[in-house]
């Protein structure tokens, strides 16, 4: 096994985003495998929860994603690797929720996602491997599997007002805080 890479992330504007990946022909291949553990790398060196295989220029259907439940439990977690996934929405129920992308730094909007969804995808041994997502899992699952078909989050905003830096809303978050406390 060769050394992990850290690998350049794709912006918002580069057309690689905007393109429908290939599936993966051979989960096993080596060069997909080491892609998976630069996926892994990468996104933890960003203080990712997710990563597409399109945000790092290769166009495949390669995700990574921390099967967790809230953002605390994001350093413990292990990266699930999925390959070719496909997704199943369990309810009809949409809820929004502030989402952001490694490729859009510093900004994030709300998105409209089903709250459970159904995976199916092949690991790195080439199994089929499933389950079911709820919550945040399931939120990051959709936002990875949309880049996996060119979407980007702002196009599933109903709303782009509420698009804003990360830091504005830290700040407005800080002065309601301060608010409740008089």
């Amino acid at each position: 096994m060769g050394a992990m890479a850290l690998l350049k992330i794709a912006r918002l504007g580069h057309p690689i985003l905007l393109a429908r990946a290939r599936p993966v022909p051979d989960p096993t291949a080596p060069e997909i495998r080491a892609l998976a553990a630069d996926l892994v790398e990468t996104m933890r060196d960003a203080s990712g929860i997710g990563l597409a295989a399109p945000q790092v220029h290769a166009s495949l259907r390669l995700i990574v994603a921390l099967p967790i439940t809230d953002r605390e439990g994001a350093r413990e977690a292990s990266p699930l690797v999925l390959v070719n996934p496909e997704l199943e929405p369990l309810e009809e129920t949409l809820e929004e929720a502030f989402e952001g992308c490694l490729s859009i730094p510093e900004l994030r909007g709300l998105v409209p996602r089903v709250r459970r969804v159904g995976f199916r995808a092949l690991d790195l041994e080439g199994r089929p491997l499933e389950g079911e997502a709820a919550g945040l899992f399931a939120r990051i699952l959709q936002h990875e599997v949309d880049h996996l078909d060119g979407i980007l989050f702002p196009m599933r905003m109903r709303d782009l007002r509420s698009l804003a830096f990360e830091s504005e809303l830290a700040r407005q978050r800080a002065a309601a805080a301060a608010e409740e406390v008089r």
